[in-house]
């Protein structure tokens, strides 16, 4: 009953704008509404009721506090663009409350640890592939980008001689970042590998733009060789980064160097260090690192 509507609304989705993550959850949550109406005596959208959604969201295989959130979110977007269509007449999803997630302090590595890491990664770099890593590393624990973000680059996004790094972030939206030195110098050194001007900038061994799951498996090998019990993610890179900028920065300079659109998104990195720093850029405690990753 719901597919077509629904491929329609991703179709919506895409243009626009939507983050690629941002749709990939909606297809997720949206098929399991599918398939959760495929067991319900509804014959029509009109005779969907909110019970059905509160049953959905609270009750369908059993779900976590996240997933009823996600589903929440979901429903809301998509009876949006049922009602603007015209295929329903009220959005009995709109309404509907959001959990509330008690907050947690984010887990991160220590400065001792993301030394260990990228002295690991240093020492791999021998070949393409070995600085393609410790590129990536650097610009997830460093710079906190998003791994949407990481993957989606270009080589002509990259400019060394000014230090700028064209991002692109959720929803398309592109924003230029300040690069510290050292990861600078380690793009000169990637660039002498590299055979092109522009494209993606992190291939895989096929010549194809790496995929999350490739860069997965980067953090795998590394958790398997260090000692640090910690589970590698891409956000937990991210986190951080964030912690680290808080030891040296106004939250101000944190939160334009994560893309945060609100303080709310980088408060919670706040919690090592209340008192304001000096300026980011010029004392990031990786700005005095030599420039060559000294193992």
């Amino acid at each position: 009953m719901l597919e077509i509507k629904i491929d329609h609304f991703l179709d919506y989705c895409k243009v626009s704008n939507f983050a690629t993550r941002s749709i990939q959850s909606l297809r997720v949550r949206l098929n399991e509404f599918a398939r959760f109406l495929d067991k319900v005596p509804v014959d029509s959208l009109q005779a969907i009721s909110y019970k059905h959604l509160k049953e959905f969201i609270t009750q369908y295989q059993s779900p976590s506090i996240h997933v009823r959130k996600a589903r929440i979110w979901s429903l809301r977007q998509f009876y949006h663009f049922l009602k603007m269509n015209g295929w329903i007449k009220i959005n009995i999803a709109s309404d509907f409350p959001y959990p509330k997630i008690e907050k947690t302090i984010p887990h991160f590595l220590t400065i001792e640890e993301f030394n260990t890491l990228l002295t690991f990664f240093y020492r791999l770099a021998s070949d393409t592939a070995g600085y393609r890593n410790l590129v990536m590393i650097m610009m997830l624990g460093l710079l906190g980008l998003r791994l949407s973000s990481v993957l989606c680059l270009n080589i002509e996004d990259v400019d060394i001689e000014t230090g700028l790094l064209q991002i692109t972030e959720k929803g398309g939206k592109q924003r230029p970042l300040i690069m510290p030195k050292v990861l600078c110098h380690i793009l000169d050194q990637y660039f002498s590998f590299l055979n092109e001007e522009q494209g993606p900038l992190f291939l895989s061994k096929r010549n194809k733009r790496l995929s999350p799951r490739t860069l997965r498996d980067i953090f795998q090998k590394a958790a398997d060789s260090l000692d640090i019990d910690k589970y590698f993610h891409a956000h937990l890179f991210r986190h951080t980064a964030a912690t680290h900028l808080n030891k040296v920065s106004d939250p101000e300079i944190t939160r334009h160097v994560l893309g945060h659109v609100r303080s709310n998104s980088t408060r919670k990195y706040t919690h090592l260090n209340p008192d304001q720093y000096a300026v980011y850029m010029q004392v990031h405690p990786y700005m005095g690192l030599n420039a060559e990753v000294s193992p």
